[in-house]
């Protein structure tokens, strides 16, 4: 009994299969296109795949790194000679020119020393002059011209020394730039060491970025970089410039393995402000005019990368396996060239789901255009 009714579920289970595989091969182009695969002629059916055609572009090579901006020259103001603080000529904030003055530091006793030395001065000058007619007529012996020259020529330096100082208690602007805050007031008293306030010159904006050691033989002066800073809100209000590398450094850190980079930004948005990160897009190579195909037509497998070609036989299109080497990928595109014979730009290629498609050398294909939301690029 037991046996009697295994084999009836055998025979069901067979009749039922059975009926599927009529059902299928009955069924109409619409419903085999649905599933993927369409009945030709003679019971074959041809796989609907998507394709595009292969093209020569410029592919470029590029390294995304985060880099810091900074200005194009930033000092901190300091005095060089002590003393109280008797007026500040600049305002937070301010714009100035090179040479103006920020800053006076008294000067009543430098000015005083100055009229003492100004009066020892002017006597070793008589002194010399007399020293010199008296030893035309050897009337003095030359020791006392000597020594009365000598006398006027360290004068004269004290003298300039002191004017030197003074020259220094009027503290001026290094470059043209923008003043930052001021930590002092008038009255204050400073010394060599007290931080007035910084200078920054923004006139162009610098970016500094590590670039791994791998990529540094391609790294050098004039090489392009893209700065951009992401701000809150809409991608459209992204702060971007662009500019050339002017310094590689000559060491690599052992920490990072990588080295410093230093580039000037051409241009850059008003918006743009020393000490913000930024995302550097650094150009490394350019390959001119290079057979690619979108990423989804690479099919990658124990016989290695291969692409899936439309191939022609008895004037129907059959699938056709072309084994590559790829090289740069950038935006959905990936470089290729054939290991063996050439590909001629235009030709179809299977762009879509290689690696879900069950397809053989020589299966016949239906295509069909790339739908444009797998387009590279978008």
């Amino acid at each position: 009994m037991s046996n009697f009714i295994a084999m009836n579920r055998f025979t069901f289970f067979t009749t039922a299969a059975a009926v599927t595989l009529l059902t299928l091969g009955g069924c109409s182009k619409q419903d085999a296109a649905a599933g993927g695969a369409q009945q030709r002629p003679g019971g074959v059916q041809k796989q609907v795949v998507e394709v595009t055609t292969i093209e020569r572009r410029d592919m470029l090579e590029t390294l995304t790194v985060v880099g810091s901006l900074e200005a194009n020259e930033s000092v901190q103001i300091r005095p060089e000679v002590p003393g109280l603080v008797r007026a500040i000529h600049f305002e937070e904030g301010q714009k100035v020119k090179a040479g103006d003055l920020l800053v006076k530091i008294d000067d009543a006793e430098l000015l005083a020393q100055l009229a003492q030395v100004e009066a020892r001065f002017r006597l070793a000058e008589l002194n010399v002059a007399r020293s010199e007619n008296l030893s035309e007529t050897r009337t003095i012996p030359q020791s006392e011209f000597d020594r009365a020259r000598s006398e006027y020529a360290a004068v004269q330096a004290e003298r300039a020394v002191l004017k030197l100082r003074l020259e220094k208690t009027e503290i001026r602007a290094p470059f043209d730039g923008v003043i930052g805050s001021r930590t002092i007031s008038p009255g204050d008293v400073v010394t060599t060491a007290t931080v007035i306030t910084n200078l920054d010159d923004l006139s162009r904006l610098k970016i500094s970025f590590p670039v791994p050691e791998r990529f540094l033989a391609k790294v050098h002066n004039g090489t392009i970089v893209k700065a951009t800073t992401r701000r809150a809100g809409r991608i459209e209000d992204n702060l971007t410039g662009e500019g050339e590398v002017y310094f590689v450094s000559a060491t690599i850190d052992r920490a990072t393995r990588s080295s410093e980079v230093k580039a000037v930004l051409n241009n850059p948005s008003p918006d743009l402000r020393p000490g913000m990160f930024a995302n550097v897009e650094i150009l490394l190579d350019t390959r001119n005019q290079v057979l690619t195909v979108p990423e989804g037509a690479i099919l990658t497998d124990s016989r290695g990368t291969q692409i899936i070609i439309v191939g022609n036989k008895d004037g129907q299109p059959v699938a056709q396996y072309v084994p590559v080497t790829t090289g740069l990928r950038t935006r959905g595109l990936v470089e290729i060239q054939p290991r063996a014979g050439e590909i001629a730009p235009g030709t179809q290629v299977v762009a879509s789901g290689v690696g879900a498609l069950i397809l053989f050398p020589g299966s016949p294909l239906d295509p069909k255009p790339l739908r444009a939301r797998f387009a590279a690029g978008n």
